[in-house]
């Protein structure tokens, strides 16, 4: 519920301080006393765009604050969401720089106004005359019945199934068209994959290949060069390998003279040692090199082949050739397994779909059980205000497709006089008929859930004296479940009220101000006898006043 309201430096409005209560509470005032400049201030605080326009002084930044108890609206999860500090006196907070900027604040936290406006809607409730248009929507008339139904949970469960279903039959399209895009290039994909398959390639080929052609392309050079090496080592008397020998035995021979002599001689048996192990392998490596030109032109071709792979594909090693031939392999997999995976969608497809029918069925059940009884129960408030042959017929009926809601139809018709037809709600009530319509049924919804402070705003606009106390009995009823705030200028009405507010402007500094104040039992006998007889207040005015308020 709505506690406090402040408004500084907005329209008329210097620094307006209020409270509010639970309960019914009244606010009137004479016209242009600034009662629409009140309501304008608490839309700016609830999510309405602003301008420099709504500023006062011009030079100085418009604030409007706002508390509200909502400890009873199971509002946790929305602050979670939204990351805001969850508290049960909440405060929002406007500004308006003189820049023409503006900021909100939810417990002092900043935020954009697309959250201010989702929280606002779960607070205060203001119902106009306009608001009576709502009657003619399909998600009003939806949101009413499904409320009175307690259908909650199973449209929360509807709903995310839908994203559900809707998502997977996205994913079932984009699997069929892509399985005719692949289809359509699987021939010419087959004939790469079994291409590059043919040719059983291997990491490091390439290089193994380009060394052993480079080997056997230059074989008399590397023969005669092992050949010299090898002679260079062996050859008798001249050799490195026969002075190795001679120089060994020198030093043999005096080694047991001196320790450095040894460790000579040591090193060099170590280097003997070496030198016989390389003379060793150049035979080995000079054997083994040979010409052969037919595994020259065999290497060729195969380095050929690489190559041509290599350039058909548009890349520089076979590393990359055995990715590209595993991704069209994977490619070749997809057609291949397409009727697959088609079908294990479909079946998914299929059990949501299952799902959301069972769901629906029992949302349209729950509906069906409800309509009998609101309409019963809207007949019976309507007569009450006035509408003595009022019918109602609520018609559901089921449709073939899914709906954001269900699977149901429903269409609101209405008999507003004795033996009249049954047509559209749109079509038939007038508009203080429609005023009490949308009156009675905001009555019966606080009985069945939680609603927001309701704020009427001169809906009573038009109706006669009769009607307008049947009126304040129902906002009277009404309040027993919620906060209901009214603004009136019916005394019928303003005398049913738990608290009673008026909206007055004064002349300050030869500048007009609108204020508000909460008037004493004696200002309210003086208050409603004004609305009764006008200014100039008769005995009997205020007789009639002190009656009103006692009945």
């Amino acid at each position: 519920m709505l506690q406090h309201l402040s408004i500084k430096n907005y329209a008329l409005i210097d620094n307006l301080h209020v409270d509010f209560k639970e309960g019914l509470s009244i606010i009137t005032g004479e016209t242009g006393a600034g009662k629409s400049i009140l309501l304008g201030g608490l839309a700016l605080v609830l999510g309405k765009r602003a301008d420099l326009s709504s500023l006062k002084n011009k030079e100085k930044k418009c604030v409007i604050e706002s508390v509200f108890n909502i400890s009873d609206y199971a509002l946790e999860d929305f602050f979670k969401n939204n990351d805001l500090d969850f508290e049960q006196e909440t405060i929002i907070r406007r500004e308006i720089l003189p820049s023409g900027k503006s900021r909100a604040f939810i417990n002092d936290t900043p935020i954009n106004l697309s959250v201010l406006n989702q929280l606002s809607k779960q607070l205060i409730d203001v119902h106009s005359q306009h608001e009576t248009l709502l009657l003619a929507d399909k998600a009003f008339q939806f949101n009413l019945i499904d409320t009175l139904a307690k259908n909650k949970k199973y449209l929360d469960s509807f709903y995310r199934g839908l994203k559900i279903f809707k998502k997977l039959n996205r994913e079932l399209e984009q699997i069929i068209n892509e399985q005719k895009i692949l289809k359509q290039q699987y021939d010419y994909n087959l004939h790469l994959f079994e291409e590059l398959e043919t040719a059983n390639l291997t990491p490091n080929e390439q290089e193994e290949l380009e060394q052993q052609l480079d080997k056997l392309n230059n074989v008399e050079s590397i023969k005669l060069n092992l050949s010299e090496a090898i002679s260079i080592l062996q050859t008798e008397e001249l050799g490195l390998l026969d002075k190795m020998t001679v120089l060994q035995n020198n030093l043999q021979k005096i080694a047991s003279f001196s320790d450095n002599y040894q460790k000579l001689y040591e090193r060099l048996q170590s280097v003997k040692i070496e030198l016989d192990d390389i003379a060793f392998e150049l035979e080995d490596e000079n054997e083994s090199v040979s010409f052969n030109p037919l595994e020259i032109e065999k290497m060729n071709d195969r380095l050929q082949l690489i190559y041509g792979l290599q350039k058909k594909h548009q890349v520089d090693s076979i590393e990359e050739l055995l990715e590209i031939k595993n991704k069209l392999d994977a490619e070749l997999l997809k057609v291949t397994n397409a009727d697959e995976q088609i079908k294990n969608k479909e079946n998914e497809i299929e059990t949501v779909r299952k799902q959301l029918h069972d769901l629906a069925d029992k949302i349209h059940t729950n509906r069906k059980k409800a309509i009998p009884k609101f309409t019963k129960e809207l007949e019976k408030k309507l007569h009450r205000l006035e509408m003595p042959h009022v019918q109602l017929k609520i018609v559901l009926s089921k449709t073939t497709t899914f709906l954001n809601n269900g699977m149901d139809n429903l269409d609101f018709l209405i008999s507003v006089n004795k033996g009249s037809d049954f047509i559209s709600i749109k079509k038939g009530p007038s508009g203080g008929e429609m005023s009490r319509i949308m009156l009675a049924i905001k009555t019966i919804l606080s009985n069945y859930s939680k609603l927001p402070t309701i704020i009427f705003d001169e809906i009573d606009t038009g109706v006669s004296g009769e009607v307008s106390n049947k009126i304040a009995l129902i906002m009277l009823e009404m309040s027993k479940n919620m906060q209901v705030i009214a603004i009136t200028h019916l005394p019928q009405i303003a005398a049913k009220g738990k608290h009673h507010y008026k909206v007055f402007k004064k002349e300050i500094n030869n500048q007009v101000e609108t204020n508000i104040k909460k008037l004493t039992p004696n200002e309210r006998i003086t208050e409603i006898a004004e609305m009764l007889g006008g200014k100039n207040i008769s005995d009997s005015a205020l007789q009639h006043a002190k009656v009103l308020l006692n009945a």
